[in-house]
């Protein structure tokens, strides 16, 4: 009869989480560049080991604990309609991008990713690649429906319809206000061509 694993051997969910809120709050404090492991560490209250049992590098570490915080945070909508599907993926990425922490990691991120080529492309494909999958089976269901056009760029759409919010919250830092998304969601389905929309 095989033995349960014990100690080393079982990576317990509370230490994990426990690491990846202290990797959070480390880039959000310190920033890329100085976050270290010893401070993660002692943040999260383990020792380094627990960290390399996981994760055999920063890199490795703060890009894993990024991307499951935001590919979780990618609305999978499936509301029956191309309008009720746009609005809650539109607001679940207002709120990634506005989120306490995020909003102060992301800078830093983006001004690594110019910095670090490597990170980068990890980036896109890890993060960026899986949200527009989801954002791709969303139109893809619309087609499918006849709200929109067969012949529908999908690239074109997924850029329009996450580039105004970035743009709006990040580069500009301004608010969305309370109809910001209504309000989007409505020159989204003009821009995409949607029928009866």
């Amino acid at each position: 009869m095989a033995r349960t694993p014990t100690g080393a051997a079982v990576l317990q969910p509370e230490v994990t989480q426990a690491i990846t809120d202290a990797v959070l709050q480390e880039l959000a404090d310190q920033g890329y560049g100085r976050l270290s492991m010893e401070a993660v560490a002692k943040r999260a209250g383990v020792g380094k080991s627990a960290l390399y049992r996981r994760w055999r590098s920063k890199d490795e570490m703060i890009a894993a604990v990024v991307t499951e915080f935001s590919v979780t945070r990618a609305a999978e909508a499936d509301t029956g309609s191309l309008r009720g599907d746009l609005r809650e993926t539109m607001q679940a990425l207002i709120d990634w991008l506005t989120h306490p922490l995020f909003s102060r990691i992301l800078p830093d991120l983006v001004a690594e990713d110019a910095r670090n080529p490597e990170r980068s492309r990890n980036a896109r494909e890890n993060i960026g690649g899986l949200r527009r999958e989801v954002g791709a089976a969303m139109l893809r269901r619309a087609i499918a429906r006849g709200e929109l056009p067969e012949d529908l760029d999908m690239e074109m759409a997924l850029d329009v319809l996450a580039a105004p919010i970035y743009w709006r919250l990040v580069v500009r830092q301004a608010p969305a206000e309370p109809d910001y998304v209504d309000r989007l969601v409505a020159y989204a389905l003009r821009a995409l061509g949607a029928q009866g929309g």
